[in-house]
């Protein structure tokens, strides 16, 4: 017998930011993802607007990854009387909560929008206390007629899409989709028979480089700042991406590839996550299984050095070029990247190299599209250091990995639901899936709901 599932798009719709899902079957509300919007600022003021569901009501939880805008407002849904369950895998909850105290440091500030009370250790502790972690594919009964289980979107450490599979038909949320293959993760897991999929669209409209041209890129970034006698500074995400460039970096200095130099890795965060992920080594590929360092540290190689104190972060500016500085963070909306920014942008002799996705409005996306100044922390900071931009080292699929990720399922999916980017992009995949694919592919507005025979 037919029954029907009802999906509303709460966030995360023309935007790449702010993922929030709610999935209604039978008598459950169920939420896939609760993060934050995202732009010019950490949180835009949209974050601490009314939910478009009562909290109180919401039964489960799903979380796809551990990035704060999959999992950063939380606590506000913890504060406003959710007390369901959270599920997510068991990597995700152990970044996750370190990602929540990192936020919390940063919001928590906030007294005249009244986030301190919000953004609060009770909350935090409350919501981990309803959370737990599951492996990849383990079946998670809901009901009779109701299962779900994690398969691996290769993106971040513990990043899953999360399937539902209801009176025999299959809904999949793919949350964020790595760009396999990934130099430490598994690649992407591939999904045959999927009837109705929600996927993101960040890179929907682009391509990356190959593998092989962006570390050959990388190592040529390298190697003229070196030659200059400038400082690369790199912002990057403290979650994966700064792990991934730092695996990049060390085969490049152990296989002799660039120069001996100092390289500080300045992210007091990224540092902390690095621990979560020595725990977690059985869910690397194995080749990065192989290649890490047996002892204390992840990584460690010659002249890598962690910054955890922000005296220590300050001494930088003191050590002679040449020099790499790796920072948060990754849009340069916020963290020690903005230091360094204003100290080293001005010089020509350096380089500022963009390795992620840089949202509209953000310091990141300006300078990328070639502003010759840009505000920092209130100042006016000249720009007349090398801007490059890798954007091979996204942690997303681009445009030909979504497409091919929709044709291993073309045969089953009867419709398909691009959210998570920004508009241009949205649209562009979804035409492209209808002109490539075939298949009824829709982009949704923001607080729209569809309902799906099941």
């Amino acid at each position: 017998m037919e029954k029907i599932a009802k999906i509303t798009f709460a966030g995360g719709t023309g935007s790449v930011t702010g993922a929030n899902f709610l999935l209604e079957i039978e008598n459950k509300k169920i939420l896939v993802d609760c993060g934050l919007t995202q732009g010019v600022k950490m949180a835009d003021d949209i974050n601490w607007d009314p939910f478009p569901y009562d909290p109180k009501s919401i039964d489960i939880l799903f979380i796809t990854h551990a990035h704060i805008d999959h999992i950063g407002r939380i606590p506000k849904l913890v504060d406003e009387g959710f007390r369901g369950k959270i599920y997510s895998t068991k990597p995700t909850l152990g970044l996750s909560g370190i990602m929540l105290e990192d936020t919390m440091e940063i919001l928590g500030k906030n007294t005249a929008l009244h986030l301190n009370k919000i953004y609060t250790p009770e909350n935090i502790k409350l919501a981990l206390s309803l959370w737990k972690g599951f492996e990849y594919h383990e079946n998670i009964k809901i009901s009779e007629s109701l299962e779900v289980s994690f398969l691996n979107s290769g993106h971040i450490l513990g990043s899953a899409m999360v399937q539902f599979i209801y009176n025999g038909k299959k809904i999949l949320f793919t949350g964020d989709l790595g760009n396999s293959p990934s130099p430490l993760l598994p690649d992407t897991d591939k999904v045959t028979d999927v009837d109705y999929l929600i996927m993101e669209s960040v890179y929907g409209d682009r391509n990356h480089e190959s593998r092989q041209d962006r570390r050959r890129f990388l190592e040529g970034v390298i190697e003229d700042n070196y030659r200059r006698k400038g400082t690369l500074v790199i912002p990057t995400f403290s979650l994966e991406r700064s792990q991934e460039l730092l695996f990049e970096l060390d085969a490049l200095v152990d296989n002799k590839r660039i120069p001996v130099m100092p390289i500080f890795f300045d992210s007091p965060l990224a540092i902390r996550l690095t621990e979560v992920f020595k725990q977690y080594k059985s869910y690397f590929n194995e080749a990065a299984q192989a290649a890490m360092s047996p002892g204390e540290h992840l990584f460690d190689f010659q002249g890598l050095r962690n910054t955890l104190k922000s005296e220590e972060s300050k001494m930088i500016m003191n050590i002679p070029n040449p020099k790499i500085v790796i920072a948060g963070s990754g849009m340069s909306t916020g963290g020690r990247i903005v230091h360094h920014e204003k100290n080293y942008l001005p010089d020509p002799n350096n380089t500022l190299l963009l390795t992620g996705y840089q949202s509209i409005g953000t310091p990141g996306r300006l300078i990328r599209e070639g502003v010759k100044t840009v505000r920092i922390s209130g100042e006016d900071v000249a720009i007349r250091a090398h801007i490059e931009t890798i954007s091979g080292y996204s942690g997303h699929k681009d445009s030909n990995g979504l497409l091919n990720f929709v044709q291993d399922m073309q045969d089953s999916v009867k419709k398909v639901f691009v959210v998570m980017g920004e508009p241009k992009s949205e649209m562009f995949l979804a035409q492209r899936l209808r002109d490539n694919l075939g298949i009824e592919a829709h982009v949704p507005e923001e607080g729209s709901s569809v309902s799906l025979v099941c």
